[in-house]
């Protein structure tokens, strides 16, 4: 049964509720000694007698106070079975977009993942669901409530409409995550590191310029089975999407992990130069691998001078 309006939890006043998920509620409320609006995520009564659950949320809580950045939603604290924070007036992410509105929100995702990858912290769950696009234009990244550490318990989950599967965090024949944005690993039930997010990241941005699912089959199965083997089609972009674009989208959306773009901050450096023929990190690379060319060069020139003095 969903809380009343006026409902208090501490000193925070229940005004209307957000939305549901698998763990609880999410509701609008008025923090009464700050005198500011938030929202309060409060565990479901079925989780609330379990310790291994109750432990969980308390950790969501210690990762969300871990990730102080503009584009990460900020937590305030804690209330018994109640998260508060930052509440995000806005819409969410959605496609499509024109080149010159995706690329700034791109960035953004970008800079708060790399944030959030730099204290160790992945959020496996990246979707257009929790990306809110706010009235200025500024990126903030929800529910980084599956980047905490593993629990066991798969029980109660909904399997509905591609949802939020956190069966546990990232042990190996596990999957956590949602359907048609999960990495190939995730999708398999292995362990994964930030280069989920990567994969993530790149479907996002597919759907955020074409408007259109990567991955969306008839049912969950489908569409985990899409994850694992289908065809990356990178045809739903439009045209003309700049090179550069399609070559990050082509890294991000590799199965082989070895190969896929290794950091998202790398992600950062090819979005400088969207529209160039060689984005900044390709030249970065070029330079780096003409340097032992030039070497050679020049050693060569001075061999051939020194024979001609002899």
């Amino acid at each position: 049964m969903p809380l009343a309006p006026g409902t208090r939890i501490g000193h925070y006043e229940v005004t209307a509720l957000l939305g549901a998920g698998g763990m609880g509620e999410v509701y609008r409320a008025r923090d009464s000694r700050l005198n500011r609006e938030v929202a309060i995520k409060v565990l479901s009564a079925a989780f609330v007698s379990d310790p291994s659950r109750m432990a969980r949320f308390e950790r969501e809580a210690q990762v969300l106070a871990a990730l102080n950045h503009p584009n990460i939603a900020t937590i305030y604290g804690l209330e018994g079975n109640a998260i508060a924070m930052e509440l995000v007036e806005g819409k969410d992410l959605a496609g499509p977009l024109p080149l010159e509105e995706a690329l700034p929100i791109a960035r953004q995702i970008v800079e708060a993942l790399e944030a959030a990858h730099e204290k160790g912290i992945v959020h496996r769950d990246l979707k257009p669901a929790n990306i809110k696009i706010t009235p200025d234009g500024v990126v903030k990244l929800l529910d980084f409530g599956l980047a905490t550490a593993p629990d066991n318990d798969a029980a109660n989950i909904s399997m509905s409409n591609s949802p939020t599967m956190s069966l546990a965090m990232t042990q190996a024949g596990m999957i956590m995550g949602t359907a048609g944005y999960m990495s190939p690993e995730q999708a398999a039930g292995k362990t994964v590191d930030k280069r989920a997010d990567i994969w993530s990241f790149g479907v996002v941005m597919v759907e955020m310029l074409s408007g259109r699912k990567l991955f969306e089959g008839e049912t969950i199965a489908h569409t985990l089975a899409d994850v694992l083997r289908a065809e990356v089609d990178l045809s739903k972009l439009p045209e003309p999407t700049p090179p550069a674009i399609r070559r990050l989208i082509e890294r991000c959306l590799d199965r082989n992990v070895k190969d896929r773009l290794r950091d998202i901050g790398e992600a950062r450096i090819m979005l400088r130069d969207p529209a160039g023929g060689t984005s900044a990190f390709a030249k970065a690379t070029a330079d780096k691998a003409r340097r032992p060319l030039i070497s050679w060069g020049l050693a060569a020139a001075l061999g051939i001078v020194a024979l001609i003095g002899w």
